[in-house]
């Protein structure tokens, strides 16, 4: 017969728990109802945070530019060294062929000497360091064998040098990638902030830098005494490509980057200068004084010189700013990094 037993009743301990656990529960919940929501950033807050982006895009750009160019180099040095083993490697067969044609003639006249025959079974580095085989040839095949020699020398020297050059180019490849993608995120990431702002509020941030550009422009064009030489004929074509839009790694004619537009204005005045901002700012005469600058010197700021433009005159400068804009006038001041140094190509 099945026995009654009655439920166990929790103990008091057990209760207290769960009541104190639900309580916790029920304010948790209360807490998080009442909360206020986050706020939304203001216009000037992304503003900043967004120009903070470009700046780190815009190093990292200079360092992307770097890394293609140095490409760029060990490819062609890579090239041109394959090309020479090529044609060592043509020359190493035809002096091979001329001993071994040699060889022929003394073998039908029973006149072959053995160490040429030796020679030419092998390697001939194993025999021309001994000093009795030298005593064996006549002089002609010395030197017939010495040429050999040193053209195997050369063409493992340039094989060795070209294996070298093919890891750095690996490893310059990596680095390039490795740039692009670091670019990529910090646009990626100024345009999802962009994107968060009210059709309203971007068009105020536009009409702003749109007020400002203009207002460079009409400083840079009064009052101003034109550059001479090529800096005055590289700034002019830099005007020529007023409006054209900033893109990271363009070098022109229809887009740049800061560095992009310098060399590509100083090369329609004939003049080649370095890619990158950083190696442009080892180039020419240094000038330290903002007073002392003229119409068409490359400025640069920033600590890391990741910036590049081409003064314009009364403190305004011609340049390629960041993602987003074209190639405009703007103050000194507003640029974001304080002013290092003019170079005077």
């Amino acid at each position: 017969m099945a026995s009654h037993r009655r439920p166990k009743q929790p103990s008091r301990a057990r209760v207290t728990v769960l009541t104190t656990a639900a309580a916790a529960a029920v304010a948790f919940t209360s807490q998080a109802a009442n909360a206020a929501p986050s706020e939304k950033p203001s216009t000037d807050e992304v503003k900043a945070k967004v120009d903070k982006l470009y700046e780190e895009a815009e190093q990292a750009t200079e360092k992307y530019n770097g890394a293609k160019e140095k490409q760029e180099k060990l490819q062609k040095e890579i090239s041109t060294i394959q090309d020479n083993v090529a044609r060592g490697q043509e020359e190493l067969n035809e002096l091979r062929d001329s001993l071994g044609l040699a060889a022929a003639s003394q073998y039908r006249t029973g006149n072959l000497d053995p160490s040429l025959q030796l020679f030419l079974s092998s390697n001939p580095n194993d025999y021309l360091d001994k000093a009795s085989t030298l005593d064996q040839l006549s002089a002609q095949q010395v030197e017939a064998l010495k040429k050999v020699q040193e053209k195997q020398r050369e063409l493992a020297q340039e094989r060795a040098e070209a294996t070298e050059k093919l890891k750095d180019l690996a490893s310059t490849r990596t680095e390039l990638g490795n740039k692009k993608k670091e670019v990529q995120g910090k646009l990626a990431s100024a345009q999802k902030l962009l994107n968060s702002l009210t059709a309203k509020e971007k068009a105020a941030l536009a009409a702003e830098q749109t007020r400002a550009s203009r207002s460079s422009e009409r400083e840079a064009l009064t009052n101003v005494p034109p550059g001479s030489g090529r800096a005055a004929a590289a700034y002019a074509a830099a005007q020529s490509k007023l409006g054209s839009p900033y893109v990271y790694g363009a070098t022109g004619p229809s887009s740049f980057d800061c560095s992009g537009l310098t060399s590509w204005a100083y090369a329609q005045a004939g003049v080649s200068i370095p890619r990158t901002s950083e190696a442009q700012a080892q180039i020419g005469t240094k000038i330290y004084s903002e007073s002392q600058l003229k119409v068409g010197d490359l400025v640069f700021f920033f600590n890391d010189l990741h910036h590049v433009a081409l003064y314009a005159g009364n403190g305004q400068v011609l340049h390629a700013p960041r993602t987003g804009t074209v190639v405009r006038y703007e103050s000194m001041s507003t640029i974001g990094g304080p002013f290092m140094f003019g170079v005077r190509v």
